[in-house]
């Protein structure tokens, strides 16, 4: 697989300081779209990713090791396994990253994920809309993130039922807060007219951090609270425990393939065709 061929073709966009009314800190968004797209007129589902400098560049990933997402869906939509998707990185801002990802609760830092999803729903996802060539509804449109990121995402779909129709939360920080995360789950109400809520991708590495048990005890305690709430699994909720895995860039990239055939599964061939 090549490593760079979305960046030679230019359908990586950098469009830099990203200004919010929801949050003070602009902030880069990077898009990959994917092979075809300039040259057709198609439009595509859309997903919208967390810590968005860890996605394409190891010159701005963290520690140097990028998820190769752009090489990944590219060999994937290559091989037909997978509807091609835009995807939207979205730059954490540093210092604030623990303040935007994270749900309200007891602790002084963080509980700003309501805007944060907010910003997603009501400005970001607007701007893309209006400038690439997108399936704008909530059945095309899904969000994703890793760590803390999983923790903002998960709001965000809960948040915005009817803007995200898809969720991926990659080894969610359930912990944080007294895992308060989990109360936001047990709170929540679906939509009603009509009732609809996000289908869910979940998943954790069992060599996760100092205590991979207790890692994986907080993600079975996640996925039983959407269970409680509704969720179905292998319905509407796919959830994965990943043997060896360890909680780094490497370790979501490598399973991101397989995230993205969840997300935006190909189209069901048609005979004779």
């Amino acid at each position: 697989m090549s490593n760079s061929r979305a960046k030679d073709e230019g359908r990586i966009h950098l469009l830099p300081q990203f200004a919010s009314r929801n949050l003070s800190t602009a902030r880069n968004l990077i898009v990959y779209l994917p092979p075809g797209y300039e040259t057709g007129a198609d439009r595509y589902p859309v997903l919208y990713l967390q810590d968005g400098q860890n996605l394409f560049d190891p010159a701005t990933a963290f520690g140097g090791q990028d998820w190769r997402a752009d090489v990944t869906a590219d060999y994937l939509i290559e091989r037909r396994a997978i509807q091609p998707p835009i995807m939207v990185g979205l730059y954490n801002t540093g210092v604030e990253r623990i303040s935007e990802y994270t749900p309200g609760g007891q602790r002084r830092t963080g509980g700003r994920a309501d805007r944060y999803a907010a910003m997603l729903a009501r400005e970001v996802k607007p701007y893309i809309d209006a400038a690439y060539r997108t399936e704008r509804g909530a059945a095309h449109t899904a969000v994703g993130g890793s760590s803390l990121g999983g923790l903002v995402s998960l709001a965000a779909g809960l948040l915005y039922p009817r803007v995200f129709g898809s969720v991926a939360i990659l080894s969610p920080s359930v912990w944080w807060d007294q895992q308060s995360i989990l109360k936001m789950v047990e709170r929540y109400r679906f939509p009603v007219r009509p009732r609809v809520w996000p289908r869910i991708w979940m998943d954790a590495g069992t060599a996760e951090g100092d205590a991979p048990q207790q890692v994986i005890a907080e993600l079975r305690m996640l996925r039983d609270a959407l269970l409680a709430r509704g969720w179905r699994e292998g319905v509407d909720l796919r959830y994965s425990e990943v043997q060896g895995a360890a909680h780094n860039e490497d370790a979501w990239g490598a399973r991101f393939g397989t995230v993205l055939e969840y997300l935006f599964p190909a189209a069901p061939s048609v005979a004779g065709a």
